[in-house]
């Protein structure tokens, strides 16, 4: 089964390295960030001209709209190049990757796919109700509307909303997920447990030298800086609740929840035609499907891909041991710990999906490899272009026709998951 009427295939791309908020690429920009991906990229390919861009991010600026055009055009490519932007918070540049495949046809055969997040730098903005007053200010008296800024207080100003809080809840997703590992009886042992595994697989990753061709040296850091070969269980096991500071039922810290993070990412988006434009050598995979996913926020503000997953499995005839990588965005690991459990639990599948068949047993041993977000960092717009880029990478040295399950939740409850296929 596939959404496709032609074969879709991803080649892993390039990113920079992911640095810690505050950290060494605390100077860039979004666009800044993401023009040494793109610029990358583009030489990667015979004609450095592919026949469309596609990049998000998630935390708005309002110093530009479309950020694709804007990175496309600073990075001084082609400017013929047709370039828009795409949002789904922490799903924004897998999202990006399957409307790409949608669009490839005619003369669409190669579309850059890829995203961005500089979270050290969020604009801060000011409210409606202060934007409103300067505004008739400005409009009546420019000079007084000069004196008024400096009567601003902090009331006036706001982070981007959909940066920091759910817009509906005022609300973090780290105070939504206390509230579902604690439904799930996700124990702090267990996430501690689970980001101490995220941390030792990605500093192996990068010592055996599998991240190698994946991300490229920037002049201020030429590795991810997030994570921690030093890391241990004691250690993980003192750091304080990052987010329910005072019942005492607290679980989730800065240990075991995803890092603020800089970066950016992308993936190749191709038809077959498209394919011998790139060199031989970047490791490809076979799109094989995809599924979107969005529930109510009492099931859980990042609980969709459990509905996801049973949804796209069902539709290929495939069940949990036929996927033989899975790759599971670790927004913290208490969400990666939850979301695996509702799939595991009896009943919850047919009950909740409406799918009435046993999908076997759950291969945890297969789930992320060489470590996840909660070590290497989650920059929201480009994780789901990491996560497809590392999967195609690790999918390729495994036999023809393996299959891996890319696994990303987003904020306001929605969720995207990725059949891939190794071509061998």
């Amino acid at each position: 089964m596939t959404r496709f009427n032609q074969d879709i295939f991803l080649a892993a791309g390039l990113r920079t390295p992911f640095g810690r908020g505050g950290g060494a690429l605390v100077g860039y920009d979004g666009i800044s960030l993401s023009v040494p991906v793109v610029r990358a990229m583009a030489e990667q390919l015979t004609t450095q001209r592919p026949d469309l861009v596609l990049w998000g991010t998630v935390i708005p600026n309002l110093g530009w709209s479309n950020i694709a055009r804007e990175i496309w055009l600073d990075a001084k490519l082609d400017p013929t190049v047709p370039s828009f932007s795409a949002v789904l918070a922490c799903a924004t540049s897998i999202t990006a990757a399957f409307a790409a495949a949608g669009m490839i046809g005619g003369d669409t055969d190669v579309v850059l796919v890829g995203g961005v997040e500089t979270m050290s730098r969020p604009s801060i903005g000011l409210t409606a109700a202060a934007s409103d007053r300067l505004r008739a200010l400005f409009a009546k008296d420019p000079a007084e509307a000069l004196k008024a800024l400096s009567s601003l207080s902090p009331v006036d100003f706001t982070l981007p909303a959909k940066g920091w809080a759910n817009r509906i809840t005022g609300r973090t997703m780290g105070d939504h997920m206390e509230e579902t590992a604690q439904e799930w009886g996700i124990t702090r042992e267990a996430q501690d447990a689970w980001a101490y595994e995220s941390h030792r697989r990605a500093v192996a990753g990068w010592e055996r030298g599998f991240f190698d061709d994946l991300v490229i040296k920037l002049p201020e850091l030429a590795r991810d800086a997030n994570p921690r070969a030093d890391t241990s269980l004691a250690k993980l096991a003192t750091l304080p609740p990052a987010f329910d500071k005072t019942s005492g039922r607290g679980s989730l810290t800065a240990g075991n929840s995803s890092p603020i993070t800089d970066g950016a990412a992308g993936v190749w988006v191709l038809s077959a035609q498209g394919r011998t434009r790139l060199p031989d050598g970047i490791p490809t995979a076979r799109l094989v499907d995809y599924e979107l996913a969005a529930v109510d926020f009492s099931d859980g503000l990042l609980m969709a891909t459990p509905f996801a997953i049973p949804r796209l499995l069902d539709r290929n005839g495939l069940g949990f041991e036929d996927i033989d990588l899975w790759e599971i965005h670790e927004a913290f690991a208490a969400q990666l710990l939850a979301n695996v459990a509702a799939l595991e639990r009896p009943g919850w599948i047919a009950e909740r999906v409406g799918i009435s068949r046993d999908f076997g047993h759950f291969p945890w041993e297969r789930v992320n490899p060489n470590g996840g977000s909660v070590a290497i960092g989650h920059p929201f717009g480009a994780t789901g272009a990491r996560d497809l880029s590392q999967t195609v990478k690790e999918l390729a040295a495994m036999p023809k026709g393996s299959r891996a399950i890319v696994s990303v939740c987003a904020d306001g409850g929605e969720g995207a998951v990725a059949l891939l296929e190794s071509l061998g």
